[in-house]
C-alpha cells in the first residue's frame, strides 16, 4: 500500500493545486487587510480619543497580543483535531470582533475588541498563513504539494498577504478621510469576510497527511481520493505511486520541539520569526503615522503608504519564485541583508523621493524574506508536529510584533525617524545572521526525507512519521 507523502510526491503541477492555492490565499488577504487596517485608523482615533504616542503604541500592538495566543493554541489545536476546523471557529472569531471594534465608545473597548480579533487572526493565521502569519495553513498547503513545487506554491501563498495590505492602504486613503465615521466604516468592510466559512466549509479538504498521521486512515484514504480525482480532471490519469507502508501512528508536543532532534532549528526559527516580524510590523503599522509626524499630511501619508505596500506584491512573488531556484536559506539571508540596507537608508532619508523609494524597498524585500521564512518553517518538522512547531514560531514572533509598535512608540518621541530604522536595520541583520549559521537548506526535498535526516537515536519514534 502507498502512504499518503508517496502519492501526493507523483502528482505535476495543475490547475486543482492552483485552486487549492487561490482558495487558502483569499483567507491571507482578509487576514492582512484586517491586521493593517489600524494603521489607518490609528491617526483617525488618535485624534478623536486625544491619546498619548504610548496609548497609540498599545493601540497598534492590540491585534498581535491576541495573535500571540491565537497563532499557538490554534496551532497546537491544528495537529490534535486538525487543520480545517480552527479554519472556521478562527474566521468566525476575527470578523465578528472586528465588527463589533467599529462601534467602540472609548479606546479601552476598542484595544479589547482588537486583541480578541487578534486571536481569530492569529489562529487563523497559525492556520491560513500570515502573517501574517500562516503557521498552519503554510503547512496545511505543503502537505498537499509535490516537493518539486512547495516552495513555489507557499511563497505565493503569502504572496496574497500582500493584497490585503493594499486593499487596507485603498480603502484608509478612500474611506477613512472621506468623513468622521470613515473609519468605523472602514472596520465594518474588513468583517465582511465572515461569509468566507460557507465556501472554506465545502471546498478545503482536510489534509489527508495529516489523517494518515493521526491513525485516521479511512479518512485519509477518503481525502486523497478526493483530491486525485479533482487533480485527474486536468491531468488525466495519475500514474501508480511507488508500494510503502503508511507511517506508524506517534504523538508529538510542544516539548518535542526542544529535545536533541530539533532544538537546533526551533532555535533559529524562533530568533528568525522574532527578527522579521518585530521589523513587519514595528514599520507597517507606525508607518503612516511616521510620515504624518514628518510633515506630510495625512492624506500624502496614506498615498506614500499605498506606494510602498505596493512593493509587497513584487517582494512575495520574487520571493515565491527564487524560493526554488536559489534555496529557502539563500532567499532568507539575500533578502533580509538587502531589507537591512534598504531600512538604513530610511532611517536618512530626508526628501519625498528618497523616503519613497527607500521605503518601497524596505517593504519589498522584507516581505520577500516573509515568503521564504513561511516555506522554510514547516520543513523543519514532522507531521505530527508540524503545525505546533510552525504555530509557536508565529506566537513567538508576534511577541516581536506585540512589542514593536509599542516600543517605536516610545523611542520616537526620544530617538526621531532616524532612531526607528536604525533599530529596524540591527533587528533585520540579527535575523539573517541567526540564519546563515544555524540554518540547513531544505530545497526541493520531500517531507518525509527532512524528517530521515538529522535523525536522533533518542528519537526513534518520530523517526518514522512522515
Amino acid at each position: 500500500m502507498a502512504n499518503i507523502g508517496a502519492r501526493i510526491e507523483r502528482i505535476p503541477d495543475n490547475k486543482y493545486n492552483k485552486g487549492l492555492l487561490v482558495k487558502t490565499g483569499i483567507g491571507n488577504t482578509f487576514d492582512s487587510m484586517d491586521i493593517a487596517m489600524v494603521a489607518f485608523v490609528l491617526p483617525s482615533i488618535i485624534g478623536l480619543w486625544s491619546l498619548s504616542s504610548e496609548q497609540a503604541g498599545l493601540l497598534g500592538s492590540s491585534v498581535l497580543i491576541g495573535y500571540l495566543f491565537g497563532a499557538f493554541f490554534s496551532g497546537w489545536l491544528g495537529d490534535k483535531i486538525g487543520r480545517k476546523k480552527i479554519i472556521m471557529w478562527t474566521l468566525i472569531i476575527y470578523s465578528l470582533a472586528t465588527l463589533v471594534s467599529a462601534f467602540s465608545g472609548a479606546w479601552e473597548h476598542f484595544f479589547w475588541m482588537r486583541v480578541i480579533a487578534g486571536i481569530g487572526t492569529g489562529g487563523e493565521s497559525a492556520i491560513i498563513g500570515t502573517g501574517g502569519e500562516s503557521a498552519i495553513i503554510a503547512p496545511y498547503l505543503a502537505e498537499l504539494i509535490a516537493s518539486k513545487y512547495r516552495g513555489k506554491y507557499i511563497g505565493a501563498l503569502t504572496g496574497f498577504h500582500s493584497f490585503g495590505y493594499v486593499a487596507a492602504a485603498i480603502i484608509g486613503y478612500i474611506v477613512v478621510p472621506a468623513s468622521e465615521n470613515g473609519w468605523r466604516i472602514a472596520l465594518i468592510i474588513t468583517a465582511l469576510p465572515i461569509f468566507l466559512v460557507l465556501y472554506w466549509r465545502r471546498a478545503l479538504p482536510e489534509s489527508p497527511r495529516w489523517l494518515e498521521s493521526s491513525g485516521r486512515l479511512e479518512q485519509a484514504e477518503q481525502e486523497m481520493r478526493k483530491l486525485e480525482q479533482g487533480v485527474e480532471k486536468y491531468t488525466g490519469k495519475l500514474p501508480e505511486p511507488a508500494e510503502i507502508a503508511p507511517p506508524q501512528v506517534t504523538k508529538g508536543s510542544f516539548f518535542t520541539l526542544w529535545n536533541k532532534k530539533y532544538v537546533k532549528r526551533t532555535i533559529m526559527i524562533y530568533i528568525l520569526w522574532f527578527s522579521v516580524i518585530f521589523s513587519y510590523y514595528g514599520f507597517f503599522t507606525w508607518l503612516p503615522t511616521l510620515l504624518y509626524k514628518q510633515g506630510f499630511e495625512i492624506s500624502k501619508s496614506f498615498l506614500f503608504s499605498i506606494l510602498i505596500y505596493v512593493a509587497q506584491i513584487p517582494g512575495y512573488f520574487s520571493a515565491a519564485y527564487l524560493n526554488d531556484v536559489l534555496g529557502r536559506k539563500k532567499l532568507i539571508c539575500t533578502y533580509l541583508g538587502l531589507a537591512a540596507i534598504s531600512a538604513f537608508c530610511l532611517s536618512q532619508a530626508h526628501t519625498s523621493s528618497t523616503i519613497l523609494i527607500s521605503g518601497f524597498f524596505t517593504s519589498l524585500f522584507m516581505v520577500g524574506s516573509m515568503a521564504g521564512m513561511y516555506t522554510y518553517t514547516p520543513e523543519q518538522y514532522p507531521t505530527i508536529i508540524r503545525s505546533t512547531g510552525t504555530g509557536s514560531a508565529s506566537a513567538f514572533g508576534r511577541i516581536g510584533g506585540l512589542l514593536a509598535p509599542i516600543y517605536i512608540g516610545y523611542m520616537y518621541p526620544i530617538f526621531g525617524f532616524i532612531g526607528v530604522f536604525l533599530m529596524t536595520t540591527g533587528v533585520l541583520l540579527i535575523g539573517m545572521v541567526s540564519t546563515f549559521i544555524l540554518g540547513t537548506e531544505t530545497k526541493a526535498k520531500m517531507l518525509d526525507d527532512l524528517n530521515d535526516d538529522n535523525v536522533d537515536k533518542d528519537d526513534s519514534d518520530l523517526n518514522k512519521v512522515v
